[in-house]
């Protein structure tokens, strides 16, 4: 299934979904060494969302998260992609200078119609994503 949606940040990703039903900031809901999410009131909580598709609804707190996620992608530790809901402009400007694939406003919810454990290919070049095998 392919499904259209907007690009904020251009880039190609494919790999493992991991779905956060909650909000999210990287200014202390993961720690940076390891990609795991240590929020212990994350419906995630212990999951690592390194090297992952990252669908979640929407970020929440510090604009410090921009510099988190950068520093996430220069150690190797930050999703490979992110899908929001509604994108707000810490996660977007995050994702932007670290060069992650980001994509939102989706013709389809993603918190509906991905599950962790998918295997997603998100062309933020075309403007799509696509629920593979």
């Amino acid at each position: 299934m392919k499904v259209r949606g907007r690009v904020i940040s251009k880039g190609y990703a494919e790999g493992e979904v991991v779905v956060s039903g909650r909000k999210f900031s990287f200014l202390g809901d993961v720690d940076v060494e390891t990609g795991e999410v240590v929020a212990e009131d994350s419906d995630i909580f212990g999951e690592r969302i390194s090297k992952k598709i990252f669908v979640f609804p929407k970020g929440r707190g510090s604009t410090v998260g921009t510099y988190v996620l950068l520093r996430m992608k220069k150690k190797g530790t930050a999703p490979k992609a992110i899908i929001n809901v509604e994108t707000e402009p810490i996660i977007a400007v995050g994702a932007i200078i670290a060069e992650i694939p980001l994509m939102d406003r989706l013709e389809k919810d993603p918190l509906r119609i991905f599950k962790s454990g998918d295997h997603v290919i998100v062309n933020a070049y075309d403007g799509y994503v696509e629920i593979g095998d």
